[in-house]
């Protein structure tokens, strides 16, 4: 079982998490092409592309004047899985993982990533702002990221799961735009979290990025043998819920 997650916005490289071996970046070519056009931009210019304000684009023209290809850990090139922070990371709970929870990660999880394209959970990161849905013209043939990536995500994917393997979707929308849906081969299933408000079922964003870091840790940890042991899932509360659900967008409420 293979699981989709997506990036966070917010880093911490203070914190120090023991894990094993890190890895680096599979596509880490293509994102070393990227961080080098950007280089070139002013605060200005990366504001503009990234919407960003103007402290956040001094931060993120700082970072690109001083990249450096992730290639051996330091202060500022760690595994991904312990610096991202915010709700899906919080979900995730990686502090609190064993060694064989990381190797198990390793094998399973895909962060979604605008500048890396794909991140095993121990690949080295240096710190970055690049959403997947930026609108950016990277060259005069390639619109945007995910024109960008292409097919080379799902073509990952495709080689590294075995017949009949199951990839459980937990990233955004934004981010599973990158899967390319014609060449992609194993089945995908998509979880969605919702919570009563009066009389529906609706989706709250925070609970719902908290919900799939969640789901991801569960399937993490206790290695499901097939999607329907999902359907099991009662973490925070919540229960599937079979008359909202279809055939490959399973939703939870609570």
């Amino acid at each position: 079982m293979k699981i989709l997650i997506s990036p966070a916005k917010s880093l911490d490289y203070t914190r120090s998490i023991p894990t094993p071996e890190p890895s680096c970046a599979l596509f880490l070519q293509e994102a070393n092409y990227l961080a080098n056009k950007l280089r070139k931009m002013s605060p200005k210019q990366l504001g503009k592309l990234m919407h960003l304000s103007p402290q956040l684009a001094e931060l993120n023209y700082e970072r690109y004047q001083s990249w450096v290809s992730p290639e051996k850990p330091t202060e500022i090139t760690k595994p991904a899985i312990t610096v991202f922070t915010g709700e899906v990371y919080k979900g995730l709970d990686v502090e609190t993982f064993s060694q064989k929870d990381f190797e198990n990660a390793q094998k399973q999880l895909y962060i979604l990533s605008g500048l890396y394209g794909v991140l095993k959970p121990l690949d080295l990161m240096y710190p970055y702002r690049l959403e997947m849905g930026t609108n950016w013209s990277i060259t005069p043939k390639t619109k945007n990221l995910y024109n960008y990536w292409g097919k080379k995500i799902s073509e990952l994917i495709n080689s590294e799961s075995d017949k009949n393997e199951v990839v459980i979707n937990l990233s955004s929308n934004e981010y599973f735009k990158s899967i390319d849906k014609k060449t992609i081969k194993p089945r995908i299933i998509t979880p969605v979290f919702k919570e009563l408000k009066g009389d529906k079922f609706s989706v709250v964003m925070i609970y719902a990025k908290h919900a799939r870091g969640a789901m991801a840790r569960d399937i993490i940890l206790n290695q499901y043998s097939t999607p329907e042991d999902l359907k099991g899932y009662n973490i925070d509360s919540y229960s599937y819920n079979e008359a909202l659900s279809s055939e490959n967008e399973w939703v939870f409420v609570r």
